[in-house]
Parts: C-alpha cells; sequence; structure tokens
C-alpha cells in the first residue's frame, strides 16, 4: 500500500499518488532481497474504484513500461477505506 516512512498513507484521496508510492514501496522491498524491479514477472492491483484505474495504470506505466509484467486488476474494498490501491508483486531472480 501506499504507506510512508512513518506508517501514514501518503496521497491521501488520489488514487495515482498512491499507486507511485506503493510502487516506490516494492521497489525498496525489491532492493532488500537483492532484486530489481527487471525482476517482477506479475503484479495484481485492487483499486477500490474504477473510476480510479487511468491514474493507477499511469503510474505502473510509468514504473513498468519497459519491463511488461503481466499485470492483474481488480475492483474490490480494502482493509483501510481511506486506500484507493493496494499492489503486489511476483518477482523472479534466476
Amino acid at each position: 500500500t501506499a504507506t510512508g516512512d512513518d506508517g501514514s498513507l501518503v496521497g491521501v484521496g488520489d488514487a495515482y499518488r498512491q499507486t507511485v508510492r506503493t510502487l516506490q514501496n516494492i521497489e525498496r522491498a525489491l532492493r532488500n532481497a537483492g532484486a530489481r524491479l527487471e525482476h517482477v514477472v506479475r503484479t495484481r492491483i485492487y483499486v477500490t474504484d474504477a473510476a480510479h484505474f487511468d491514474g493507477v495504470a499511469r503510474a505502473h506505466g510509468e514504473v513498468f513500461g519497459e519491463i511488461r509484467p503481466a499485470s492483474t486488476a481488480v475492483v474490490t474494498g480494502l482493509l483501510d477505506p481511506a486506500w484507493k490501491v493496494e499492489m503486489d508483486a511476483d518477482a523472479v531472480i534466476s
């Protein structure tokens, strides 16, 4: 999710900003595991409203445009009503 370093939500009310932060968090987790964004083979995006998807897709494309992982998007409710997007990523390190 779009959790900031202090545990607070980044981008309240803004699906694009939340997606950018979520992707930054994913990239940091990958680095900590010895991987890079280029190792991501699949992403799953959970968005609370289909109307938010353009911003979510734009942020995803800015990060993964050349990498092109398989991706699934689902419109669903999330644990915190302030969250507009949640994402996970699968990476393969060979």
